[in-house]
């Protein structure tokens, strides 16, 4: 661990440049507030400028930089829009991540299990650690929970209950994780359920912890599906397909599920358009991600489904992350050994940089009940 030493900057224009920026989001550089950051290497400031948030979050992994509340500082920076104004010392390597995500199909079926391989499968330790019993790595319920494990619960009977799931239907649940939902909606619900996952070590612990249940697990893509559902889930999944793949991801929905039967939707939104993916997150955590905005989800879902129910609940996402963390920090010492000090900080920075995110108002957490048009049934929106 590097000790902290002032800065000495060669090129004093960036250091100055960035305090300027920083002047409209209350964080200061070596201030003495828990949130101001303190730089142990001057070359932070030159990253900054010229990789925007690759480069803040890569020197944070470098211990380039510290803060002793890094979610607040975060969300401050966020709150700022600090990003934005970044981008603009380095226009062209923002214009290329803009082109490549609007221009190429970053998510196209060659693409599709690399996230999976990359992020989901990094070890079923490290996510039993930090996630609770249930292993959802979704946004929990906090309406009326009191930890975590509570608001998982809550979020899982709270998307059965908006299904209508009844007792001998089939369930879709496209992105089963670890097979949470799917178990909860077998054994609570006595519904038949079929799972499908992109991550191989997803698929080996969800099997097992549905061993005895009416439940099949899947290595499949969505483009592959194909059989006969009354209800159709996708949790935390969406943000893994990208626009260029909306209408056949909801034609894939629409075709296996039955004409009276329901779509819930559950993803991150983005509160604006277009989205720029933050390049951090793109090359370490979720590589090829996407967050739709509500414009493109009405755009994607006009055409062969009808809303019946829109809920976001976003700031609860906030509230999830700083568990998730908690448990990660809590559960460290017993992967000392096997991961590095470096992949403690990457997961420090996700963890704490998007629970900023969500608290500082820029991400969503939707959930969307769509129906069929020729659905007769009146739906009953819950809360």
């Amino acid at each position: 661990m590097r000790t902290n030493h002032s800065p000495k900057p060669e090129n004093r224009k960036a250091p100055d440049v960035l305090i300027r920026l920083l002047e409209e989001t209350d964080v200061r550089l070596n201030g003495d507030r828990p949130w101001d950051i303190q730089v142990h290497d001057s070359t932070l400031y030159d990253r900054i400028l010229h990789q925007g948030s690759l480069g803040f979050g890569e020197s944070y992994m470098d211990e380039d930089w510290d803060s002793e509340c890094l979610d607040e500082t975060l969300c401050k920076l966020l709150g700022a829009g600090l990003g934005a104004k970044v981008r603009g010392f380095g226009k062209l390597r923002f214009l290329g991540l803009f082109l490549r995500s609007f221009l190429f199909n970053r998510q196209s079926r060659k693409r599709a299990f690399e996230v999976g391989e990359r992020h989901y499968d990094i070890g079923n330790d490290i996510y039993a650690a930090m996630l609770d019993p249930t292993m959802s790595y979704s946004c929990g319920y906090w309406k009326d929970a009191a930890d975590l494990e509570q608001a998982q619960l809550a979020k899982l009977r709270l998307i059965c209950d908006k299904l209508e799931l009844k007792p001998g239907e089939r369930l879709l649940d496209i992105g089963c994780g670890w097979g949470g939902l799917a178990r909860f909606a077998a054994q609570e619900y006595g519904v038949e359920v079929t799972g499908i996952t992109i991550s191989k070590e997803q698929r080996r612990l969800a099997q097992a912890h549905c061993t005895g249940l009416p439940v099949s697990i899947e290595l499949m893509d969505y483009r592959d599906l194909s059989g006969r559902f009354d209800k159709v889930v996708s949790v935390g999944m969406f943000e893994h397909v990208g626009p260029k793949n909306y209408p056949a991801y909801f034609a894939a929905a629409g075709r296996v599920m039955v004409t009276d039967g329901l779509f819930l939707l559950h993803t991150i939104g983005y509160n604006g358009h277009p989205y720029i993916p933050n390049a951090w997150l793109d090359k370490y955590i979720f590589p090829n991600g996407y967050l739709p905005s509500a414009r493109q989800l009405i755009q994607a879902i006009e055409h062969d489904f009808t809303l019946e129910d829109w809920h976001n609940f976003g700031q609860d996402y906030d509230t999830t992350l700083m568990a998730w963390w908690k448990n990660f920090d809590l559960a460290w010492p017993r992967f000392a050994d096997k991961y590095d000090e470096r992949f403690y900080r990457m997961f420090k920075f996700y963890l704490n940089a998007c629970a900023g995110y969500f608290r500082s108002r820029h991400g969503l957490l939707w959930q969307l009940v769509l129906s069929k048009r020729d659905r007769r049934a009146i739906y009953r929106s819950i809360r």
